[in-house]
């Protein structure tokens, strides 16, 4: 799938050294994913996809199923490249999916995050819960999210 300049496709080992720099820059003061994790998270079958501008990585999405439920693990995308569509794209790439399997799917979000509490919201998600302290080690509270099974 091709957004303007910006190309979706799978997420491959290659890319990892790239997503865990991008974690570094966007969740300063937090726990963020090791190298190690998005291996695993990929070694698993877990549905993981970047987003390439000029072959260059600045974004990936993950999602695991089950034929219950499916729960978005991450999206992240580069500062410069926010507000730009390509969170949206990554995250109607894994509704997609979902949709596939016809299952319900939940989330996390921060609760100061509004501009994805917004998209999350426009895409069909409502608030279901508040965990508190849930990301560490700043303890920002999260509010859960889910969406209902869509058949396709």
């Amino acid at each position: 799938m091709t957004i303007g300049t910006v190309t979706l496709g799978p997420l491959q080992h290659a890319d990892v050294p790239k997503c865990h720099e991008i974690e570094l820059a966007l969740f300063p003061g937090e726990d963020p994913w090791s190298e190690n994790a998005f291996h695993s998270e990929l070694d698993n079958g877990n549905y993981y996809i970047g987003a390439y501008a000029d072959g260059e990585l600045i974004g990936y999405a993950g999602l695991a199923a089950s034929p219950h439920e499916a729960s978005v693990h991450t999206i992240a995308v580069m500062k410069h490249w926010q507000g730009k569509g390509v969170g949206k794209a990554l995250l109607r790439d894994l509704l997609a999916r979902v949709d596939e399997i016809n299952v319900p799917v939940y989330l996390e979000v921060r609760t100061d995050n509004e501009p994805a509490i917004a998209m999350y919201l426009a895409h069909g998600f409502e608030h279901l819960g508040l965990r508190r302290r849930y990301y560490q080690p700043s303890g920002a509270d999260a509010y859960t999210m889910g969406r209902p099974a869509q058949s396709v």
